[in-house]
């Protein structure tokens, strides 16, 4: 039995890594699913994989237009909108305070803030008459830098904590009406890039573990079994997307327990 027979979900960021695996966990558990995604070579690729069980809008995150017509295709195609999922992401590889260079901070903030906080608000407001009107739901992507500094730089952690406070405000704001919730992952290996002012566009995080030797050398280094796949968060999606988790709303599910090393036990 699906747990989202008839659910129509539309999906940011796509085209690979968490939002890829979104999108197949959600087609598999019955849902209708709408695309946003930026890149059109990404856009085209899960067009083909998916063909009319999904509908893509290649797009900005950051545009209200492109938002708007995202939200406008998916009712289009299936009739409604149930859940909102803002999950497009961008990180600054841990880059500190000090090594933000000053000719490029202002813009490296521009760019992250505009892909990690405001185009989850432009999502927001795209699809809440729509959501309302189904009594449906809104899920944000975090991670564990929403809670916890050391994950990346000053920029993407503040990044995250905005989403918090996102989540908390519309939560309030919609109350009775749509539920806004968030997963906060831990690590995982996608391909989730950073910004061009940084020089960091051409990066990811499969890079960044790839270079430290692989998967198992990444995990012995932080300390952690090992390093979870994207398809390792997408269950706590499922249930706060279905009826199961009609009563939660503002709600945050942390998912980034793997950090490192247990504490020492008392003495």
């Amino acid at each position: 039995m699906t747990k989202l027979p008839e659910n129509v979900s539309l999906i940011t960021g796509a085209g690979s890594g968490l939002g890829r695996a979104l999108v197949d966990r959600f087609l598999c558990e019955g849902s209708h699913v709408g695309v946003l995604e930026r890149s059109l070579e990404k856009a085209q690729q899960i067009e083909a994989d998916y063909g009319d069980a999904i509908v893509v809008t290649v797009g900005d995150t950051a545009s209200p237009a492109d938002n708007a017509a995202a939200v406008e295709r998916t009712i289009e195609k299936f009739g409604r909108l149930d859940t909102f999922i803002g999950n497009a992401g961008q990180w600054d590889f841990g880059t500190a305070l000090r090594q933000l260079p000053l000719d490029a901070w202002s813009a490296a903030f521009d760019q992250l803030f505009a892909v990690n906080v405001k185009g989850y608000l432009l999502g927001a407001r795209a699809s809440v008459d729509a959501l309302r009107e189904t009594a449906g739901s809104m899920i944000f992507t975090l991670s564990n830098c929403a809670f916890l500094a050391g994950g990346g730089g000053p920029i993407y952690v503040a990044s995250k904590h905005a989403v918090r406070g996102l989540i908390t405000q519309l939560a309030w704001e919609l109350h009775n009406q749509v539920r806004v919730n968030g997963v906060a992952p831990g690590l995982m290996s996608t391909e989730m890039s950073g910004s061009v002012a940084l020089g960091q566009d051409r990066l990811s995080l499969r890079d960044l573990i790839d270079s430290a030797g692989g998967e198992d050398e990444f995990a012995r280094r932080l300390g952690i079994p090992f390093v979870p796949a994207a398809t390792d968060y997408v269950s706590a999606y499922v249930l706060l997307a279905s009826n199961e988790s009609r009563t939660t709303t503002g709600a945050i599910f942390e998912l980034h327990g793997m950090l490192g090393p247990p504490p020492s036990p008392p003495t």
